[in-house]
């Protein structure tokens, strides 16, 4: 697979992305505290179909950092201008998490530019309240540092300890040399995209969005009880619980994803 990247001057600096492929395109947005290089699994499973485009949020992967605290506007706003930049008028978008999020932000805004929409691990709770209290949790150990608040590496067997919620069911070295990497790129900086989510009113947007959705969870994702609550509040609707599944699924199940949201987003 070959692998574009690129830098687009926005607003709040210049936005890196990866892009592979070719066809009609589909935006890719990543987890929390990581980077588009998470999702060249997904790329590559998707580039045999689709021009895939995976961007790196500001403060993230090679993206220029910013040191306020954006919302998900100023991220549809960058993805808008990646957009732009590859003379893209019009895309499916496709996000995990707080990667979801943003796919929704961005439909809701900017309905025209965008065809169907795949949200991947859907942090959704009835509870107004939960994810902040989620982001809480977070920072009281599961996420290490230094006494600057600089991020500290950590092992496999750290994360399936102390947070095996946020780790695949069966993580690699390799998965995990990516996600410290993200984190040290990231920097102090690495609670600007999950803050962002927990401003956002994911209860208004999924009820907002007009756009045909597929629902892809995780049978252990930590929100997937909520999966009725999520289908009761979109208009069009589908979706597939994979047995098995956990989080970073665009990673482990990347060429199920992709078998899964091919159909959708061409149909």
């Amino acid at each position: 697979m070959e692998i574009v990247r690129g830098l687009v001057k926005t607003r709040p600096g210049y936005i890196h992305y990866r892009s592979a492929g070719q066809g009609s395109p589909v935006m890719l947005f990543h987890i929390n505290q990581q980077s588009s290089a998470l999702m060249l699994e997904l790329m590559s499973c998707l580039a045999t179909s689709f021009r895939a485009i995976a961007m790196d949020y500001p403060s993230h992967g090679h993206s220029d950092p910013i040191d306020y605290q954006p919302t998900f506007d100023h991220y549809t706003e960058c993805a808008i201008a990646v957009m732009d930049a590859l003379n893209i008028s019009k895309a499916a978008v496709m996000g995990e998490a707080v990667g979801a999020g943003v796919a929704v932000s961005i439909a809701n805004t900017y309905p025209d530019r965008v065809g169907k929409v795949v949200l991947i691990n859907c942090p959704f709770s009835p509870d107004r309240g939960r994810t902040a209290t989620h982001v809480q949790e977070l920072k009281s150990g599961l996420r290490p540092e230094d006494p600057s608040g600089f991020p500290l590496t950590r092992t496999i067997d750290f994360i399936l300890g102390k947070d095996p919620g946020h780790a695949p069911v069966q993580p690699s070295q390799s998965w995990m040399d990516r996600i410290n990497t993200a984190q040290m790129e990231v920097g102090r900086n690495r609670w600007q995209a999950v803050t962002a989510l927990a401003n956002f009113d994911m209860d208004d947007g999924l009820s907002r969005l007009a756009q045909s959705t597929l629902l892809l969870l995780g049978e252990y994702f930590y929100y997937a009880k909520y999966l009725n609550d999520m289908l009761a509040r979109v208009k069009d609707i589908r979706h597939t619980v994979f047995a098995g599944g956990r989080f970073c699924m665009s990673w482990e199940r990347a060429a199920e994803i992709a078998q899964q949201a091919t159909p959708f987003i061409k149909g």
